[in-house]
């Protein structure tokens, strides 16, 4: 089924900049993101990706502008879902996964939720990320990958409009490196999700990617995978031959 909370078509952001100080993160960023589109953004470190995606949320101050529209053109406000790189916790701590879910799901200290119903809405989170058997697994006992799926799944409630992605996978063995994509993919098809990424695996962008936008303090490349990894800008930044080996 198709998500239908939204008609989020299409997300536009215009001269978007960060500075602190006379430092520039980035400048005159301008780029669109479609429903139903994963686009992937590369660069070296230190390019402002993370901070340009925090900028989006709101988190860091920017200049430029953020708009959201519809099929008909319209701005709406859409729901926007966040995964970071890691989750800082105590790994010794008895903490699980459905109790990750009560504390950010509720503004009701956990031991007086419902946990019927809680558990209920947990499951079929998890279940959206092929999960569903971790909820009562201690977050310190969650391999790289399982920890992965569940701030995805996490993400996922309530069904964002626009899914960012802040290096994911970062840590990740390859099986579950494509594991984690593969969904991404699913979720991209069966809710017309429009999602922004950030990754240094080139081969993984290069499969599932529908655009790839190359980052270095400015936007230098929009295109499909292999447009920009045979582009001159590409060689610059990352002073390489060839990036389809």
């Amino acid at each position: 089924m198709k998500h239908t909370q939204s008609k989020l078509c299409t997300t536009q952001i215009e001269n978007f900049s960060v500075k602190v100080g006379e430092l520039i993160i980035f400048e005159d960023v301008n780029f669109t993101i479609h429903c139903g589109e994963l686009t992937a953004l590369i660069g070296p470190n230190g390019a402002g990706k993370s901070t340009l995606l925090k900028s989006i949320l709101g988190e860091v101050n920017h200049a430029g502008k953020l708009n959201y529209f519809d099929a008909k053109g319209e701005h709406l406000r859409p729901i926007i879902g966040y995964v970071p790189q890691t989750l800082k916790f105590d790994a010794t701590s008895p903490t699980t996964v459905l109790d990750l879910f009560m504390a950010c799901l509720t503004w009701r200290p956990v031991w007086l939720c419902s946990s019927k119903f809680i558990r209920e809405r947990v499951t079929k989170n998890l279940r959206r990320v092929k999960a569903e058997h971790l909820i009562d697994r201690r977050l310190g006992a969650l391999s790289g990958g399982e920890l992965q799926k569940i701030l995805l799944a996490l993400a996922l409630d309530p069904l964002p409009d626009l899914l960012l992605l802040d290096e994911p996978i970062s840590g990740v063995d390859k099986i579950g490196m494509r594991i984690f994509y593969e969904l991404v993919a699913e979720l991209k098809a069966a809710e017309d999700m429009a999602i922004l990424l950030i990754s240094h695996d080139l081969e993984m962008i290069e499969r599932f990617a529908d655009k790839v936008i190359l980052l270095n303090k400015c936007v230098l490349k929009i295109g499909k995978a292999q447009e920009v990894f045979q582009s001159e800008e590409m060689r610059e930044v990352f002073q390489q031959k060839n990036f389809s080996d």
